[in-house]
């Protein structure tokens, strides 16, 4: 694989020998409209072929078709915009020729917001890593050694081969392929085929993790131009996917390359993977300040409200993670004043709501305002599903809740002020070691 070209020749987007795209970006699918900013938090709109999603947005993860314990008339009453889903699991169970089958992912799921899909190249390396860590990526000479041997996935110049985490199957994925995958299922928004690298990881393993993501972007974005030109895309908004470790002159060089390609829209992979909220800022806003301004900015697996209103400060207007529906599933709420563990004994008598702020609930009873901590702790504790359910809704409307009242600090240009409230209750929780909760 010969080296990608970017902004250290002159020439971003020239990556492999294969020129920039120039459709994916030109006529853009997720066209963005900026209605305010201040410093670089922008407030704004992303219209697509379905329709308009209100930016900053926070998108729930429906990784095998639905948000763990809820279903599309829970996304409605949420006002859910974007919901995620994932292409690698999907492709595993049911397989995407099923789903296909069954009229794509708004008719199989009942829902008829947004999706988008997952390239499943977190997934490759979150599930693919050998038992005790290891990297997973085949090097070639130089790269820094041999690929373990007992590694679940391997990455070559081509693409990744991989063993299903259901069943142990062999299975092949291409960046040709994964789109075709995504168009398959229908998604409102496809992701490019990326190589994520956990952190800490040695500076040769990013930057090939880097070199190879570039490469693929190439080829996507070249697939995206031909379907649509041949009217084959649906309608579909394809965004590409930078990375480059926690180096930020890495990050930018990333950054250029894929602007020079052209997407509809550009992800920030390869953060909140083992990183402190320290390494993330300075990578973070390497990026932002390239990526095109006319285009979403998608921050990928973050999801705590210290990182999400950091990364709004850079200038990030979508964010996904597992994060509030995996908490609310063990019982732990988040609240203005930080994360309760419902289980804990001092609830047991308590009457107060998780969410107790003056007007919570007004206008339609929010899970976090209608049920008292103490009656959740009882169902938490005699392993009653209902307390999941309510836990898990509770805290995707409270990360629902922060991103639109960002977007209204923005609009008054009081987000600094904003922020300063959100870190102080959240800020101690996000400064150690992120974890990859994706």
């Amino acid at each position: 694989m010969s080296r990608p070209t970017g902004a250290a020749d002159g020439t971003p987007g020239v990556v492999s020998g294969v020129a920039a795209s120039s459709g994916a970006g030109s006529a853009s699918l997720a066209a963005f409209e900026l209605l305010a900013s201040d410093g670089s938090a922008r407030r704004g709109q992303i219209t697509t072929a379905r329709g308009t999603i209100q930016t900053p947005v926070f998108m729930p993860v429906g990784t095998r078709g639905a948000v763990i314990h809820l279903d599309a008339t829970d996304y409605e009453y949420l006002g859910l915009a974007v919901v995620l889903a994932n292409t690698y699991h999907l492709l595993a169970r049911p397989g995407v020729e099923v789903v296909e089958s069954l009229g794509g992912l708004h008719k199989f799921t009942g829902w008829d917001g947004h999706f988008l899909t997952d390239s499943g190249g977190f997934q490759i390396m979150s599930l693919g890593r050998r038992p005790g860590g290891g990297d997973q990526h085949s090097r070639r000479p130089g790269g820094g050694g041999a690929s373990p041997q007992d590694a679940k996935s391997k990455v070559d110049d081509e693409g990744v081969t991989f063993r299903s985490t259901y069943d142990g199957t062999q299975m092949r994925l291409t960046p040709e392929g994964a789109m075709d995958a995504q168009r398959r299922l229908g998604s409102d928004i496809q992701m490019a085929l990326d190589v994520c690298p956990e952190l800490p990881a040695p500076a040769a393993e990013i930057r090939l993790a880097t070199e190879r993501t570039h490469l693929w972007a190439a080829r996507a974005a070249a697939a995206m131009d031909d379907a649509r030109r041949r009217g084959t895309a649906g309608g579909q908004a394809l965004f590409g996917i930078c990375q480059g470790g926690i180096d930020p002159g890495l990050r930018r060089s990333s950054a250029e390359t894929l602007a020079g390609i052209g997407f509809d829209g550009y992800g920030i992979g390869g953060l909140s993977v083992g990183e402190s909220r320290g390494e993330m800022g300075p990578a973070l806003r390497a990026a932002t300040e390239v990526l095109p301004a006319e285009q979403p900015r998608y921050l990928m697996g973050v999801g705590d409200p210290a990182r999400i209103v950091d990364a709004i400060a850079a200038g990030v207007d979508m964010f996904d993670c597992v994060l509030p529906s995996r908490l609310g599933r063990h019982g732990t709420a988040l609240t203005p004043q930080g994360r309760i563990n419902i289980r804990n004994a001092r609830f047991a008598r308590d009457l107060t709501p998780l969410d107790p702020r003056p007007g919570a609930g007004e206008g339609r009873p929010q899970p976090g305002a209608r049920f008292s901590r103490g009656y959740l702790r009882h169902l938490m504790s005699v392993n009653e599903p209902t307390a999941s359910r309510i836990l898990t809704l509770h805290n995707i409307a409270f990360v629902n809740d922060l991103v639109a009242d960002a977007r209204a600090a923005i609009e008054a240009g009081q987000f600094g002020a904003f922020r300063e409230q959100v870190n102080e209750v959240w800020g101690l929780a996000a400064a150690g070691v992120g974890r990859p909760v994706r």
